[in-house]
């Protein structure tokens, strides 16, 4: 299994094999049979979504994708391939940082006094099938986030530790894709339990698969497959390889960091910002971004009490209320902190940007603002400025 805080795989682990469609489902059942909840892609309600997989055959063999910046369309596709397709409104974060996680609830008494019951961690053992290596730094990137530093998170904890992760390497990236330019994919390099190169060509609809753990190699053992043949081998690494050649986006080739910090007051966030609607699409889907608030309820009677720890987002006027008002109060000044958290100052905290190039924000914003186009025009900006100098 693989584990937070960046634990390395285990080179005494790794073996290969070629799984068929067969194979991917014995995969699952195998998983759930060591009492795994399985996390996969399916297709629901017009979305290649992530739900419980009670079997392989509930993934979106022969589905794909359409992506613009402010548009998503499911589509089908001319073969049955599971994981021809980019990322959906869902990441991971969905299941290890939940929404809503209750903190701890409160009775009054019958003499007065209050009962506090502290919430205890969900404990829940995940296997994650199909995670694009741009979402498995993502899942790294929380992992620093989440688990790494001076304040962990049990919530998370709970969820993430022993995670079982089957990577599925990208051969099929999407018009908003740009994770080569952040350095995260289309391959897989690391992170993983399994990993999977889907293959569709003359020779058949099969799956290279490797393994990156002992548990991982362990599962593999115990499934239906043949030795890894050189064919399968090429046939995987071109299609990663032309993968790479293919993506739709891309980030200026820049130190962003420093382009970030010299931007502060250039004018190009007066004419992004004329465009946002300030509702936080962009933080809500993006699979790095973790902000949270907590909210108190109680019962009609007063009697019954509870505080919930829900995702909040750097848009919201009140994240920064203080005492005399927001300190961030208009839009332009809460994208800005979005963006240059995001790219730049992500390092300060974290010594990693917080970008993945998943390319989630640009599709799910519905004014169709496309960060990758901010930062070319952040940088054209402060090249022309230098010129001008």
């Amino acid at each position: 299994m693989t584990h937070p805080e960046g634990a390395g795989d285990d080179d005494a682990g790794r073996t290969e094999a070629v799984l068929d469609r067969g194979g991917l489902d014995a995969l699952v059942r195998v998983l759930v049979r060591r009492g795994r909840t399985v996390i996969g892609p399916t297709v629901r309600d017009g979305a290649i979504v992530l739900d419980e997989l009670e079997s392989a055959e509930a993934l979106p063999f022969g589905w794909g994708v359409e992506l613009q910046a402010g548009q998503y369309r499911v589509r089908r596709r001319a073969d049955a391939a599971a994981f021809a397709h980019s990322a959906g409104p869902q990441s991971w974060k969905s299941f290890l940082h939940p929404e809503r996680v209750r903190q701890w609830s409160a009775d009054r008494r019958p003499d007065g006094g209050m009962t506090v019951h502290a919430e205890a961690p969900e404990s829940v053992s995940y296997a994650f099938l199909g995670v694009r290596p741009c979402d498995l730094r993502a899942i790294r990137i929380l992992d620093r986030v989440m688990s790494g530093g001076r304040y962990r998170d049990p919530a998370y904890l709970s969820r993430r530790t022993g995670a079982f992760l089957i990577a599925a390497e990208c051969t099929e990236p999407g018009a908003t894709c740009f994770c080569v330019s952040m350095g995260t994919g289309p391959a897989a390099d690391t992170g993983y339990d399994l990993a999977l190169t889907e293959v569709v060509d003359a020779d058949g609809h099969r799956f290279l698969c490797r393994s990156g753990t002992p548990e991982g190699a362990a599962v593999l053992a115990e499934l239906p497959r043949r030795g890894a043949d050189e064919p399968t081998r090429q046939a995987a690494a071109r299609a990663v390889d032309e993968a790479a050649g293919r993506m739709g986006r891309s980030m200026p080739p820049v130190d962003l960091r420093t382009l970030m910090r010299d931007t502060l007051e250039a004018e190009r966030w007066d004419d992004v910002t004329a465009r946002c609607l300030s509702c936080g699409n962009c933080t809500m889907v993006c699979p790095t971004c973790f902000c949270t608030t907590s909210e108190d309820v109680t019962d009609l009677t007063g009697d019954h009490a509870e505080r919930w720890r829900r995702w909040d987002s750097c848009y919201d006027l009140d994240f920064s209320l203080l005492h005399d008002g927001p300190v961030r109060a208009s839009p332009r000044s809460r994208y800005r902190q979005w963006l240059t958290h995001k790219l730049g100052t992500w390092h300060d905290q974290f010594d990693s940007s917080g970008c993945v190039g998943c390319g989630r924000c640009i599709v799910w914003c519905p004014t169709g603002i496309d960060l990758t186009e901010e930062a070319h025009a952040l940088q054209r900006e402060a090249a022309h400025r230098e010129g001008a100098s």
